[in-house]
């Protein structure tokens, strides 16, 4: 296998992982805020067993170390925003809104890497529109506040998945998932405190996990976070950040189906949704003939 095709394996186990993160925010009775915080301090708590911390902190210059805590903070409001977009609506629609990232990631990666704008990955982001007006059309009112936030956590997952690529490299994946995850944890910490003290709605945040909760919050820290992140962390050492976002819009098919056998979304779906969600999975789909096709052309010319 090569490291490419490794790299691939590794992005789909993660994929599936992630899908299953959105039945166990469903799941989880715990606010957005309050169940990313417990996500972020479970896995956080798991990885000294796997990093050496102390060391990390000594041999790492400073400003890659802010570096990757400043992402930390993007992953943070981007899950905020992810679970709080699954309390709005169901983890179908938000799974769905999740497969813009592509399109995002089209327009925010050569932002970053002062690379030339791909026109086929422009148009493949643009084929995704269709499928998320066919989505958001057959949606019901109080949906649409969590649609919107689903979009806006897929234009952030765009921005940590560029600048983590951007950065790969400097650090092993562990060490990356630490600072990271660690950070995000650290940054809400600070952030639950000042939303108690100075809204409403914070003082009456639900923050203590049911007894149910506690299992599913496990499962989400260690499998669904600690594993899937590291795993999707190495496959970008050979994958670009849009090859790797657009598998990961093979999120929502993991996701919906998952959804579909154990929840209750297909109650809450119209024919709209599906069809939406297959124009989106088609582009999915079409993006490694495209590629192939592009590289063909570009070596005819040359």
């Amino acid at each position: 296998m090569t490291p490419i095709q490794r790299s691939y394996v590794e992005l789909h186990i993660a994929v599936f992982l992630f899908g299953f993160t959105a039945i166990l925010g469903d799941l989880i009775s715990l606010p957005a805020l309050s169940l990313v915080w417990w996500r972020v301090f479970f896995t956080t708590l798991s990885f000294p067993f796997i990093v050496p911390v102390i060391r990390l902190f000594r041999t790492t210059p400073t400003k890659t170390l802010l570096k990757f805590m400043g992402i930390g903070l993007i992953v943070a409001l981007h899950w905020v925003c992810f679970f709080g977009a699954i309390k709005l609506s169901n983890p179908s629609i938000v799974l769905v809104c999740m497969a813009t990232t592509s399109f995002f990631t089209s327009l925010v990666e050569p932002i970053f890497s002062k690379k030339k704008i791909k026109t086929y990955e422009i148009v493949l982001g643009l084929m995704i529109v269709p499928g998320m007006i066919l989505i958001v059309n057959g949606a019901e009112v109080g949906m649409l506040l969590g649609i919107g936030i689903g979009l806006t956590a897929a234009l952030l997952a765009a921005f940590f998945a560029t600048l983590n690529k951007l950065l790969v490299g400097k650090l092993d994946e562990k060490s990356v998932s630490f600072l990271e995850l660690g950070s995000a944890w650290l940054f809400l910490s600070l952030v639950i405190p000042v939303y108690y003290w100075f809204s409403e709605e914070g003082r009456s945040l639900d923050f203590w996990p049911q007894s149910t909760d506690w299992l599913y919050l496990t499962i989400l820290a260690l499998l669904c976070t600690t594993l899937a992140y590291v795993l999707a962390l190495r496959s970008l050492r050979h994958l670009t950040a849009f090859a790797s976002n657009l598998t990961v819009n093979l999120e929502p098919v993991y996701g919906i189906v998952l959804a579909f056998l154990l929840l209750d979304d297909k109650q809450e779906l119209d024919p709209g949704f599906y069809w939406g969600a297959l124009v989106i999975l088609l582009a999915v789909f079409s993006y490694p003939v495209m590629r192939r096709w592009n590289k063909r052309k570009q070596n005819s010319t040359l």
